[in-house]
């Protein structure tokens, strides 16, 4: 099926899920061997819940990729029938991205190679992509670039900062400058305010 074909069903699919809640809720009980938790999305504006600390890894990271506008969790549960039995999977991950939707699948790389989870990622795979969807699957990310945006994270409530001094931090600040650099582009006032506030943000409690 083309991607053309599958655009109108696809907008109104998209629709009902994101409108929906996740597939399954969290589950807590003894001698879990993953952690669970939710984390506050400046993207959704609202928690966003994951099932291991890799999948909060990008969760982080898709909540710092500008060209993502909804990240939703447990989105939807896949079933078919094959080789005459059935299978289910719910992916970990919908994004909708300035490029249409992005199906994620978390797993850390040691597991890719077991027979049960590469035939499980192949046939979500072959479906979603068959439905003019994007599908991929994330390992353990940079360690560098997560520790940068884990702590950029802590920052981003929108309703700390005015309209002006974003617009105004944006005008001055570009891509590949260092933090030096930047903060001697922003307007002093700017600064200042922007500086006060981060201070507030990470004084302990």
């Amino acid at each position: 099926m083309g991607t053309s074909r599958w655009s109108a069903l696809s907008t109104r699919w998209v629709s009902k899920i994101l409108a929906a809640g996740p597939w399954r809720t969290l589950r807590w009980y003894k001698g879990q061997k993953h952690f669970s938790g939710s984390f506050w999305s400046a993207t959704e504006g609202a928690l966003v819940i994951y099932e291991s600390l890799l999948e909060l890894a990008w969760l982080l990271e898709a909540d710092f990729d500008r060209s993502v506008s909804r990240i939703i969790a447990q989105p939807f549960l896949m079933t078919a029938r094959i080789d005459g039995a059935e299978r289910k999977h719910i992916p970990d991950f919908l994004l909708m991205t300035s490029s249409g939707p992005l199906v994620v699948d978390v797993k850390p790389a040691k597991r890719l190679s077991q027979p049960e989870v590469a035939f499980t990622f192949a046939w979500s795979r072959q479906v979603i992509e068959s439905r003019g969807w994007e599908y991929v699957v994330r390992s353990e990310p940079n360690s560098v670039r997560l520790a940068n945006i884990r702590i950029l994270a802590r920052h981003r409530r929108a309703w700390l900062f005015t309209p002006e001094i974003v617009d105004g931090v944006e005008a001055a600040v570009s891509d590949g400058m260092t933090f030096a650099d930047a903060c001697r582009s922003v307007p002093e006032r700017d600064l200042q305010h922007l500086l006060r506030l981060w201070t507030l943000s990470v004084r302990p409690t």
